[in-house]
């Protein structure tokens, strides 16, 4: 469905110190330096995915977004999706893709919802019924009838990216791009946005690629992870494959009857002792949980035991080290 061959891009950016000497100079003589955003990049994605495009700030997630959805032409390299090459056959290729970018709206403000999908069927010439039926599916899905009818500068932010998805999906299209979908959203408006991204993409095999910082999302919903960093694919994997790799640790939290001087155990490590609770780091590649356990209780009198894998944001962070990100 998606195949990206050595797409490179670079841009030419004003190059000023600071200062009003500075300033005034660059009036007259302008100095410029070239940023190498994409490297050579190349990768496939089949349809039905949901992959999980990451990488730190200035990585060149977003230049590659902007090239897939035909914002952007390469300065080299080819890609294809679905048959086209997105910034040659614009006008026809958009009626298959939809995007949601967290922090941008391509709602009208000061209109009630209602009325900017209207004008987004009219723009995509989306037949009524088939709108409709569209309409009706998402307001049910997303639960957005409440304020439908609402001004979107009256709405809360979870309630304005439901609304985003809703309308990036009116046309039906086939390639969902996903930047920040749940900034700044509350525990409940995450979890409603996750499960319908899941269940759209389960009932209509949609394609979604999805651009986060927040690791919990691309643990919720993705597969396959796919690092970029300074302009390169620096990894292409499955999540199961990342967390075998990285997720070398346990966090062990013993709660036990008073007991006064702190116990040791082999292959882990004390990060925490009170009279009564103890934490442990524990490094399965030197010794197993169960060991570990084993040892603690033939010195202390247990009252419960709780053996956690790291956080998902610090498996990625492994990551990032591994690649010097």
């Amino acid at each position: 469905m998606i195949e990206v061959s050595g797409i490179s891009k670079t841009f030419k950016v004003v190059k000023r110190d600071k200062g009003a000497g500075a300033a005034l100079k660059a009036l007259f003589r302008r100095e410029y330096k070239y940023v190498e955003a994409l490297r050579e990049i190349s990768f496939r994605i089949g349809e039905g995915e949901i992959v999980g495009y990451i990488g730190p700030n200035g990585a060149g997630k977003s230049t590659s977004i902007k090239v897939m959805s035909g914002i952007l032409v390469p300065d080299g390299g080819a890609c294809e999706i679905m048959g086209y090459t997105p910034w040659k056959d614009r006008r026809e290729y958009v009626k298959h893709i939809g995007v949601v970018f967290g922090q941008r709206t391509q709602l009208w403000w000061d209109v009630p919802i209602a009325d900017s999908f209207d004008l987004l069927r009219d723009i995509y010439k989306v037949p009524e019924p088939e709108y409709r039926r569209q309409l009706d599916m998402l307001v049910q899905t997303l639960d957005i009838a409440e304020f439908l009818h609402t001004p979107l500068r009256q709405v809360s932010l979870g309630q304005r990216m439901r609304a985003e998805i809703a309308a990036s999906l009116l046309h039906g299209p086939r390639l969902l791009f996903l930047d920040e979908p749940t900034i700044g959203l509350d525990a409940v408006s995450k979890l409603a946005v996750r499960k319908f991204i899941k269940e759209v993409n389960a009932e209509r095999k949609l394609t979604v690629i999805l651009t986060t910082h927040d690791m919990n999302d691309i643990e919720a919903l993705t597969d396959r992870v796919v690092l970029i960093g300074k302009g390169r694919i620096l990894h292409d994997g499955s999540m199961r494959d990342i967390k075998r790799h990285f997720d070398t640790y346990r966090t062990l939290t013993v709660t036990f009857e008073p007991h006064a001087p702190p116990i040791y155990a082999d292959g882990a490590e004390l990060t925490d002792w009170g009279s009564e609770r103890a934490v442990y780091r524990i490094d399965t590649a030197k010794t197993t949980v169960s060991r570990v356990m084993a040892e603690l209780g033939a010195q202390l009198s247990i009252l419960d035991m709780t053996s956690e894998s790291p956080p998902v944001e610090e498996i990625i962070a492994g990551l990032y080290r591994e690649h010097d990100i």
